[in-house]
């Protein structure tokens, strides 16, 4: 999912930069009024954690490999505006130490992988706490269905400016994209249930609810 420079037109890399620049800026705010001191440490814990576990890739089909995200867990645990400064920070990273995703491409990747998928997991993993309430069921059935549906609208909104920007046909791009995620997404969400689980037995208070 992550975009390689020259896969995007100029109006795409430029509009989606643009966004996730104000979004970021605005997620700083954010951060400094509702976040609470204890709880700024887990911000560098998870990041630290998000990018290892980038590193480690599983097999899907056909040679094709995904590897967490990350974003969901974030946002569950720290609400969707500090999960993006986050992811925001695994992403530059990763584009200037290894080359994963271009940099002309990292308005785009920031504007998928840490607006869509925290934003989409946040929302949704509320959805199901408050249908099977704030405890270890709802959280769990949250946690996992935001996880497997962040991977995959991030994926539908990078298939979107693929097709945008004439890189791919949109009814290539968009079940390609989708598909092969849906899958990914699956992997990202046994890895986010079991990662909830942990947290609900060793530091259920961390579990609190986040302002979005």
């Amino acid at each position: 999912m992550h975009i390689p420079d020259g896969f995007l037109n100029v109006a795409t890399a430029a509009t989606t930069y643009a966004a996730s620049t104000g979004g970021i800026s605005y997620a700083v705010k954010e951060v400094n009024k509702n976040l609470k001191e204890k709880q700024v440490p887990l911000m560098g814990v998870l990041a630290a954690f998000i990018f290892a576990a980038q590193m480690l890739n599983f097999q899907v089909i056909g040679g094709t490999s995904g590897h967490l995200i990350g974003a969901a867990l974030a946002a569950i645990l720290l609400g969707p505006w500090a999960a993006v400064l986050i992811m925001t920070c695994v992403l530059i990273a990763q584009c200037l130490i290894f080359q994963d995703g271009g940099l002309l491409a990292l308005g785009a990747n920031i504007f998928n992988m840490a607006f869509i998928a925290s934003f989409s997991a946040y929302f949704i993993y509320k959805l199901f706490t408050s249908l099977f309430g704030d405890n270890k069921k709802g959280r769990l059935i949250g946690g996992v269905v935001g996880a497997w549906a962040s991977v995959l609208l991030a994926s539908i909104a990078c298939a979107i400016e693929l097709a945008i920007s004439g890189t791919s046909p949109w009814q290539v791009v968009l079940p390609a994209m989708g598909g092969i995620h849906a899958l990914i997404g699956i992997g990202e969400a046994i890895i986010t249930g079991a990662a909830l689980s942990l947290v609900m037995v060793a530091r259920a208070d961390l579990l609190q609810p986040q302002k979005a």
